[in-house]
């Protein structure tokens, strides 16, 4: 494999513009990346340790190879996995890889922090009735959630025992590994395993929580519906989630509110729609009628000759704005109902209209009138 094409330069290239190419071939091939490619990193990384290092260059560049296991094509790395090594060679003995990483990969080192963690968010669906959606209400229920430890105070010690430095890590929260490859010692880090990565550790445990500071308790929460409020919307109770580790605040509670429906209202929004049937000499003479709304009954004027089909509206007797003092609207749609079966003097009464309307109906075309 020739170093100096796999890297793009010149033999003569100087070891700033090496360093500059392999940066920008590097960046392109990681196997971190969303496009990367183990195979050619592996190449053009093997190619900078060689050319990227003054020694080593002047040995390739007089007998085509730099020793070892290099000039291989790779066969030196066996498999290596690249995604989660420190690139720290210390000494600048691969020609810098340390700076290069860090330049835009954050050096690959993994730290654990010992500081305060916030607890996590708790998540709940709460079922309400269709009313106490329209009106808002409270709700008291209960959670089962990470809450601080009472014995301990939060600190995972037994009470009377003392918090001490972890003897692993000496306080790092963090356990470096060194690795042999072909490019020298790697060094690693991963969660001190003793800690947890606190970095530090009781003498004695808790005895409640085991020295985890915190324990699964059952909580009861008050939570104000507002009225208004919408199905599958959600409400947020800011500090009513889990406690935190290490001193952290509590996460947050956040209510999904599923609304039951109901068998008399249906709600679009904010307004509210029913149905109201009426006989037929109401729609044609007009009539003052009786409607069943959300804020009680109501009553509607129906203008003479509406049609079947006709939606009227009641103004602001609807669904409460939330954060105003406006509502939605109610709306009637009007079904009129004709008779399946009359008495005699009805038939009567109707067959007299017939012939004031001047009407063409012949008895069999009549049905009921007939």
């Amino acid at each position: 494999m020739d170093y100096y094409k796999t890297l793009g330069v010149e033999k003569g290239a100087s070891e700033a513009e090496i360093k500059k190419a392999y940066r920008k071939l590097a960046q392109k091939y990681h196997p971190d990346t969303g496009q990367g490619d183990e195979k050619k990193f592996k190449e053009v990384t093997e190619a900078y340790e060689v050319i990227g290092d003054k020694q080593k260059r002047a040995q390739y560049d007089q007998f085509g190879s730099a020793g070892g296991n290099f000039g291989g094509g790779g066969a030196g790395f066996g498999g290596f996995d690249f995604k989660n090594v420190n690139f720290d060679f210390g000494g600048g003995n691969a020609g810098g890889f340390g700076d290069i990483f860090d330049s835009f990969f954050g050096g690959g080192r993994s730290r654990s922090s010992t500081g305060p963690v916030t607890g996590s968010d708790v998540e709940m669906v709460m079922q309400i009735e269709f009313e106490e959606a329209i009106f808002g209400t409270t709700k008291n229920f209960e959670v089962s959630a990470y809450e601080q430890c009472d014995t301990c105070s939060g600190n995972g010690a037994e009470p009377g025992s003392k918090i001490k430095t972890c003897d692993t890590c000496s306080g790092t929260g963090q356990q470096i590994r060194m690795q042999r490859t072909p490019f020298g010692q790697i060094q690693s880090t991963s969660v001190c395993g003793s800690c947890q990565g606190e970095g530090r550790i009781p003498e004695k445990k808790c005895h409640s929580c085991e020295g985890q500071g915190r324990m699964i308790k059952t909580k009861q929460i008050k939570a104000k519906i507002p009225a208004g409020i919408h199905d599958q919307a959600v409400i947020k109770l800011t500090g009513k989630g889990e406690a935190g580790q290490r001193g952290g605040g509590y996460g947050n509670l956040f209510l999904h509110v599923s609304v039951a429906p109901s068998s008399e209202f249906e709600r679009i929004k904010n307004d509210i729609y029913t149905k109201q049937k009426i006989h037929v000499l109401q729609a044609i003479m007009g009539d003052e009628i009786k409607v069943k709304t959300v804020h009680g009954e109501v009553d509607l004027i129906v203008p003479a000759g509406t049609q079947s089909g006709t939606v009227l509206k009641i103004k602001e007797h609807g669904v409460p704005k939330i954060g105003s003092t406006q509502r939605g609207d109610h709306h009637v749609k009007i079904e009129v109902d004709i008779p399946k079966k009359i008495s005699s003097k009805e038939k009567s009464h109707y067959n007299e209209l017939i012939a004031l309307s001047k009407l063409n109906i012949t008895p069999q075309s009549r049905g009921l009138f007939g």
